[in-house]
């Protein structure tokens, strides 16, 4: 087992080389679309899973200091940027006070540009962003981010409400799914439906009054993400606008 008093770079970057498997590797490389013109171009891989990497956040959280963790953001390895934001929401979810979440939410608010794939936003965002302006009244914070030109920064505003529709409050995720209704891309058309899917869950009223008004202009895959949890009568309503 590894040392529980070294959570330096170099002591969680050689656990992650422990777990590494190059078959895997290849893999990912293909699965988080990493070819040219692709949205991970020339992203590497070591080949460790998630679990493994959930494992070794939760071992290495505790000891591990905000310069250790940066190095693993800023690292060109998907997993070791992975293990980074996973240490950042141990050790968020953790947090004494409200002074520590406000340190963790300001570092790694920070190094969001580090988060450049859909894993990366998806598995942090909420847990972080949300969990820290649930009860803030200033969101603007997710707004400018919507408004960013960065994909990422625009996926993490939209996920990041997940935190709040998990807590009934669908406010602001109905507001930017309305707004990326027009997006290019297919990701932020998954990441708006599957949080719309979540509000449907939570109410499905709300979800249908939505889809009343938008379901005739929104993209496909964002529909069809949205209706999922509904019935077989309502998917054919909505998905034959």
């Amino acid at each position: 087992m590894y040392n529980s008093c070294m959570a330096n770079f170099s002591a969680m970057f050689q656990a992650l080389r422990d777990a590494s498997d190059p078959v895997r590797a290849e893999g990912q490389k293909r699965f988080f679309k990493t070819g040219p013109g692709q949205y991970g171009e020339g992203d590497k891989f070591l080949g460790v899973t998630v679990p493994q990497t959930r494992a070794l956040a939760k071992h290495f959280a505790a000891q591990a200091e905000p310069a250790d963790v940066e190095r693993l953001l800023k690292s060109p390895w998907h997993e070791a940027r992975l293990l980074g934001v996973l240490i950042l929401v141990e050790q968020f979810e953790k947090a004494p006070d409200e002074s520590a979440r406000k340190r963790i939410f300001d570092f790694y608010t920070a190094h969001l540009v580090c988060c450049n794939n859909w894993d990366l936003i998806d598995l942090s965002c909420y847990k972080i962003i949300g969990a820290y302006l649930y009860n803030k009244k200033d969101r603007s914070l997710l707004r400018r981010l919507a408004c960013s030109a960065d994909l990422w920064q625009q996926r993490a505003a939209v996920v990041s409400t997940m935190y709040m529709v998990k807590r009934g409050d669908f406010g602001l995720t109905l507001e930017l799914a309305e707004k990326f209704c027009t997006h290019p891309h297919d990701l932020m058309h998954k990441a708006c439906g599957w949080l719309l899917r979540e509000v449907g869950k939570k109410d499905k009223a709300v979800l249908c009054a939505f889809l009343d008004r938008h379901a005739a202009h929104m993209p496909r895959t964002m529909l069809r993400y949205s209706v999922e949890r509904l019935s077989l009568a309502h998917k054919k309503k909505y998905m034959g606008k």
